[in-house]
């Protein structure tokens, strides 16, 4: 469905960009502790705290610049090919849709709202993700991933770039995030943007103090709530014709 519906104007039925990691798929403890045990291999010894705070929703490129800026680790292809396939083999035995994303999914497709994820991750592990949990039909074709773009969150590149793909004018999007890069990006690109605060990473108190300090335009941690806040403002879920 999540194509544009193109009998009612853009301005009435926002699009819906979702980030992927953190937001579709609870995947970023996974990745985490998949990053901290290969840095840890490599000699560097970081805790959860301070990876999320560098790495959080942030593009390979953004992950392979900061290691070398803060410990200096240059990161080469073994350690990437290393790092995905102890990631991947994770994904597929651990990783599990988002709580409550599937109904959030069908209650947008009822009302006729677009959709599309534009994610930091490379697109096999988009896929990847959007595959073993299931709900990778639902994105069929819009997936935008940071190799598309010259530059990664927190810039404004991929979002932009996703709203272009689909038709519609950055006032006519709603981003939905879970890290300080995808808000800043979304607030870079001229979007709303709201935060997702249910998945299981989000109780870290550095992380809780970002997302304060950036105000994004609110935060939810229950998707059921996704399709009222993102209903255009005078139409209540419960008066579909006003």
């Amino acid at each position: 469905m999540n194509g544009l519906d193109e009998t009612t104007p853009g301005a009435a039925k926002p699009l819906i960009i979702f980030d992927c990691d953190g937001v579709l798929v609870d995947s970023e403890p996974i990745s985490l502790a998949v990053l901290m045990e290969m840095l840890g291999d490599s000699g560097i010894s970081i805790g959860l705290e301070r990876a999320s705070a560098l790495f959080l929703g942030r593009s390979l490129a953004s992950m392979v610049k900061t290691a070398e800026e803060e410990y200096g680790l240059a990161i080469d292809d073994a350690f990437l090919s290393a790092m995905r396939q102890k990631l991947y083999a994770r994904f597929r035995a651990e990783l599990r849709p988002t709580d409550g994303i599937i109904a959030a999914l069908e209650a947008l497709e009822a009302e006729g709202i677009a959709w599309c994820v534009a994610s930091s991750s490379q697109p096999e592990r988009i896929e990847l993700s959007l595959t073993v949990t299931g709900i990778r039909p639902r994105f069929d074709p819009p997936i935008f991933s940071a190799s598309m773009v010259e530059r990664g969150k927190p810039a404004p590149d991929l979002f932009l770039h996703a709203a272009r793909r689909m038709g519609r004018p950055p006032r006519e999007c709603v981003v939905i995030e879970d890290s300080p890069a995808g808000i800043m990006a979304a607030r870079a690109a001229q979007m709303r943007v709201l935060a997702y605060t249910g998945g299981s990473h989000t109780g870290l108190a550095d992380y809780r103090a970002e997302l304060e300090r950036l105000k994004p335009e609110t935060q939810f941690d229950a998707m059921s709530d996704l399709l009222q806040l993102v209903l255009p403002a005078g139409r209540p879920r419960d008066n579909p014709d006003a």
